[in-house]
């Protein structure tokens, strides 16, 4: 079993689209597997592409987010402030069959639903980490790992893999769904921006300081006060890059060897911080061994990426031709496919 945070520091990298996609893809690829999404973002995208699409898909959240009780993850959430340090072994009461909306993807996906009410339970999640007992922090930082505990013993504790969609904000609950991750998946865009984010990642996270003196986060201090374990560097992904001509291709390129240096820089200082994939892999020893193993790079399928989000259809399913999308007929050409379906395939054979 293992748990991914699918995460970075800054918003618009489509870090929800590569959830959707490496999600439904493993389940395809791993048909003995459980599958378990957890999404832990308030805009609740992944959701809403896993459950269908922009109207079937929105149409199921609707519905979920009206349910009572309400089965989503601020459901969860709820019965956790009520109770913040005992737990309610409740969370496989908050497990949706993703099968059961959208005909897409395989039996064995699962999907515990994002929530927009995560903004405002967020103070009252920071609250509980203060009183109590002396413990507390770390308490509620486990929250989402025994939400993970209750539905692997729901499961039989068959073998699964957890993949959880984190806010870009490095809010209260994208603390707790990273205490909860073995592994750490980045995707970045490719900019200048990204590269920036990736740096606010390896500091909040991990604590690395480019200067001496700078002032470390609260979580990364937390967590070694109580000893609690750090999500290992797994993959860094550059998302849907564009490839519209030479200079484009070349300038993306340029940005993308700049994010790996500066990732490769904190390998050669603290390699204990990744982890060297299963599979018999040897330990890289060079920047290029180095990227062979921990780089990937999906590329836009410009608009099969679009149906393919809109309509909740995993890329690997999609076939070329018509499609309509929101009422209008659009072509999906099976040279777009041919750009990103082999990406996210081989992305995904490389998680374990």
């Amino acid at each position: 079993m293992a748990v991914y945070a699918i995460w970075n520091n800054k918003g618009g990298v489509g870090k929800s689209y590569l959830t959707f996609q490496i999600a439904a893809e493993y389940a395809r690829q791993n048909p003995d597997k459980k599958v378990l999404v957890i999404d832990m973002c308030p805009q609740a995208n992944s959701s809403s592409m896993l459950l269908g699409g922009m109207i079937n898909g929105e149409n199921a959240l609707n519905a979920i987010h009206l349910g009572n009780p309400r089965k989503t993850i601020s459901g969860y959430i709820e019965d956790r402030i009520f109770s913040p340090y005992a737990n309610p072994n409740s969370g496989a009461g908050f497990v949706t069959p993703v099968s059961q909306h959208n005909q897409y993807v395989t039996p064995n996906l699962h999907l515990v639903v994002g929530d927009e009410q995560l903004e405002i339970q967020s103070s009252r999640v920071t609250a509980a980490t203060f009183p109590g007992p002396a413990e507390a922090w770390r308490i509620v930082h486990t929250w989402i790992s025994d939400l993970i505990a209750d539905v692997a013993h729901s499961w039989n504790d068959q073998p699964h893999t957890v993949f959880i969609d984190c806010n870009p904000s490095f809010s209260i609950y994208t603390e707790l769904a990273l205490s909860a991750a073995d592994r750490l998946i980045i995707p970045f865009s490719a900019d200048g921006s990204s590269k920036r984010a990736v740096r606010a990642v390896l500091s909040l996270v991990f604590g690395i300081r480019r200067q001496a003196g700078l002032q470390q986060s609260e979580f990364f201090l937390n967590s070694e006060r109580f000893r609690m374990s750090f999500p290992e560097l797994y993959m860094y992904v550059g998302n849907r890059l564009t490839q519209a001509n030479q200079t484009s291709a070349a300038a993306f390129k340029t940005v993308v060897n700049e994010i790996a240096d500066e990732i490769y820089a904190v390998w050669q200082a603290n390699a204990g911080l990744f982890c060297v994939h299963p599979g018999g892999a040897l330990t890289p020893t060079n920047k290029r061994t180095f990227k062979a193993m921990f780089q990937y790079e999906v590329n836009d399928a410009n608009t099969a990426s679009v149906v393919s989000g809109t309509n909740g259809v995993p890329i690997s399913a999609m076939t070329s031709g018509h499609k309509n999308v929101l009422g209008r007929n659009v072509q999906v050409n099976q040279s777009q496919l041919d750009k990103q379906v082999p990406n996210i395939m081989a992305l995904v054979q490389a998680i374990e």
